[in-house]
């Protein structure tokens, strides 16, 4: 197995990282090797990801979320080998601190060539270059999903506290 770990500091507040990284569906915009995401359900999305006429296709699941602080997953179907995880972390100035962690087990020879080489390290160092580019050029994020995943489930969300009626008094 092979693990690649890579971390940047991005100038924007935690909330607005973690809401835009939960975008699956926004990572073409911005991730050169991300040609398409499907969010089929809170806790599963389809991937197709590619270099040039290369393409690969794969099922994530999504196994813990937690708002403002991680995302983790793992590859599902036949040609599974990866699991990851992405952790938010609050730094200097209202920046934030994203460390992208993806271990890799190489099935085919090929495979173990491309990790061997370290082209999975500078792949996941500039998309991560390009999600900075692209969330500190809008500012804010462009949708938010704030619900929480534990061991692959999906937790209900916390219904808003019934906001207290305050009485209208008449002036005077």
């Amino acid at each position: 197995m092979s693990t690649v770990e890579e971390t940047i500091d991005v100038a924007v507040p935690v909330t607005t990282a973690y809401n835009q990284w939960t975008q699956f569906k926004s990572f073409p915009r911005f991730m050169s090797a991300v040609r398409s995401v499907e969010q089929v359900r809170p806790n599963l999305t389809r991937w197709v990801i590619g270099f040039g006429p290369v393409r690969h296709e794969f099922e994530a699941e999504i196994v813990d979320q937690v708002p403002d602080s991680l995302v983790r997953w793992r590859s599902l179907g036949r040609r599974a080998g990866h699991r990851g995880e992405v952790s938010f972390r609050p730094s200097a100035s209202g920046r934030t601190t994203v460390v992208v962690r993806i271990s890799v087990t190489p099935r085919r020879v090929t495979d173990r060539l491309v990790h061997a080489c370290g082209f999975p390290r500078r792949v996941v160092r500039a998309e991560l270059g390009h999600f900075k580019e692209f969330i500190e050029g809008l500012g804010q994020e462009g949708g938010a999903w704030r619900g929480v995943i534990r061991g692959g489930h999906v937790e209900p969300l916390e219904a808003e506290p019934p906001r207290s009626r305050v009485p209208h008094w008449p002036v005077g």
